[in-house]
């Protein structure tokens, strides 16, 4: 048993095991350690709580983001059922808004399971309403503007007759310059050619001042009474379409008038109804206040699709609008063939140096009044052709032949030569001596050489020649010319077979019914190669005829200044104009 003061035997075992006591800074340094043991622990709790903290509230983040999403799917879908619901109720007032045959045509569309028969009677009756509908309003404007009925015809004839026919006579008076006045150069040419072909200059002047007003024909003054009024809140951009859609209502209209029975056949009633609901809906869009331009663009999209599928069979093809174009124009070029221009080859020498052989020229056929074909009358005449004309006509003694020459003397003329000179009612023609000039025919391979004059006869000027190789009789004549006709000669004086010549010696003229039109210009010049200087050539005009491509023909060149200095000396209009003649007949 332990008695007090005494240590057991464990006790002494511990002490001696146990370290040695510790010095006073020792202790201090032990406690430090402490400390920072426990500032570390606490602060890892710290960290270890701020970690949690952090978890719960990105969970709590998470969980009102869900919430949030919940609560946008939820207004999507509120907002989605009130566009569904404004829409609904827009389509219903549309519904509601349509007045007369429309609220009959809605009838119709919602009986959706009603007889074909009774189908195609609505829609009969649909249309007839619509045609009522439009008569009326055209019917309110009439009665709302009276003058209209008188203003339309006065448009037509004020924009499309009346201006381009003003503008194209003072085009052709600007560009004729007083006789024996040259400009010189391309202006020159143009003037020339323009003072020689008034008429045809005239039409093509006149053609496209047609065609730039049509352009503008709806900003022209009175084009309202004439076209459809364009819509003033219309883009620019949508007028074309705009008369698409027009004239595709027409056209669908017009089917549907004429192949009505067929049509019922073809389509089943909903095709038709669908038919009919969109070109109303086009219909409407093009009416619409304000001008909606998207609706009216997918409307008319539709409403061609749709034209286009159920009515294809009954439209024009693609190789149908080919053919009637390509008949229309082989229409256009038989009638400008018969009645205004006909192109016509230059096979002998007989108009040299005027005309070339192998020249290729056209010929007015309108000049002296259009001539029915295959007959010979004409749809009015111009006739007698002036003194100076080079005319194309059927030889009098083989008709089925064309010769070209130069009219000479028109009926009640006494006609005469004396060397090839021409002497009318006494009055020979005054000539002026231009110089010697060389040829040769494709027929001959030998050359020919002769004396050049520029002649003046009235107001035209132009180039003869006396070919040394074919002298003639020194005097020819008299010749008396007859009512209904007119004298020719050919320019290369020597070498031509014209009214002198003709039946037997006797000579004689050529009858109006047998002239064909008036030489206008060389279009090509073909012989060995082609002459390009030769190219837009005018028969008649300021001697020597050239086109734009070039000068004179090197065998033309040396006298061009002899030629410039006769036109230069010319004699006064009035000296150029032979007497009255007599009268007498032959």
């Amino acid at each position: 048993m332990k008695k007090d003061g005494e240590s057991t035997v464990e006790e002494v075992e511990a002490k001696k095991d146990a370290p040695p006591s510790s010095s006073p800074s020792e202790k201090a340094s032990e406690n430090a350690k402490a400390s920072d043991a426990t500032l570390a622990a606490a602060k890892a709790e710290h960290e270890k709580k701020d970690d949690e903290k952090k978890h719960d509230e990105k969970h709590e983040k998470k969980d009102h983001e869900k919430k949030d999403e919940k609560k946008d799917e939820k207004k999507d879908e509120k907002k989605d059922e009130k566009k569904e619901a404004a829409e609904a109720e827009r389509d219903e007032k549309k519904e509601d808004g349509k007045k007369g045959a429309k609220e009959d045509d809605e009838k119709d569309e919602k009986a959706e399971a009603v007889e074909p028969k009774d189908v195609a009677a609505k829609e009969e009756e649909a249309r007839v309403r619509r045609k009522e509908r439009r008569a009326k309003a055209e019917a309110g404007k009439r009665h709302q503007n009276p003058p209209r009925r008188l203003l339309r015809p006065v448009y037509w004839a004020l924009w499309f007759v009346l201006a381009p026919f003003a503008l194209a006579c003072i085009l052709v008076w600007a560009l004729t310059p007083p006789s024996g006045i040259d400009h010189g150069g391309v202006l020159g040419w143009i003037e020339g050619w323009v003072r020689e072909q008034p008429v045809p200059v005239g039409i093509v002047t006149f053609t496209l001042f047609e065609m730039g007003l049509w352009a503008v024909r709806h900003r022209l003054p009175l084009s309202y009474h004439a076209h459809p009024p364009v819509r003033p809140d219309l883009p620019k951009s949508m007028r074309g379409p705009f008369d698409r859609a027009r004239s595709l209502i027409e056209e669908a209209e017009a089917i549907l008038e004429r192949h009505k029975d067929a049509i019922k056949k073809e389509l089943s009633a909903k095709e038709r109804e669908k038919l009919r609901a969109d070109l109303d809906a086009l219909d409407e869009a093009m009416d619409r206040e304000p001008f909606d331009e998207e609706s009216f663009v997918d409307a008319l999209v539709k409403a061609d699709g749709e034209v286009d599928v159920r009515l294809g069979r009954w439209r024009k093809s693609e190789v149908r609008e080919y053919a009637e174009s390509i008949a229309v124009a082989i229409a256009v070029a038989m009638a400008l063939r018969a009645f205004v221009v006909e192109a016509f080859k230059i096979p002998s020498g007989s108009m040299i140096p005027t005309l070339q052989v192998g020249d290729h020229i056209f010929v007015n056929k309108f000049t002296y009044g259009p001539a029915i074909p295959r007959t010979r009358t004409r749809l009015w005449s111009r006739m007698p052709p002036s003194r100076g004309d080079v005319i194309v006509f059927a030889y009098p003694e083989h008709p089925d032949q064309d010769f070209i020459k130069r009219v000479i003397a028109i009926p009640g003329d006494k006609l005469e030569a004396r060397g090839g000179h021409p002497i009318i009612n006494g009055w020979e023609v005054p000539s002026c001596y231009v110089g010697t000039y060389s040829y040769n025919e494709t027929q001959e391979p030998s050359r020919h050489e002769g004396e050049i004059y520029v002649e003046f006869l009235e107001d035209e000027a132009y180039l003869t020649l006396y070919d040394r190789g074919s002298l003639q009789t020194d005097y020819q004549g008299p010749y008396y010319v007859n009512p209904g006709e007119v004298w020719v000669m050919g320019d290369n004086r020597n070498n031509s077979h014209d009214s002198r010549m003709w039946w037997g010696g006797r000579g004689g003229g050529v009858p109006f019914e047998n002239i064909k039109g008036r030489a206008l210009f060389v279009w090509l010049s073909v012989s060995d190669s082609i002459d390009r200087s030769r190219i837009f050539a005018p028969v008649m005009g300021r001697p020597p005829g050239h086109g734009p491509f070039g000068g004179p023909a090197p065998s033309m060149q040396q006298l061009v200044p002899a030629i410039d200095k006769c036109l230069r000396e010319r004699p006064l209009l009035e000296k150029t104009r032979p007497p009255r003649g007599t009268g007498m007949i032959k």
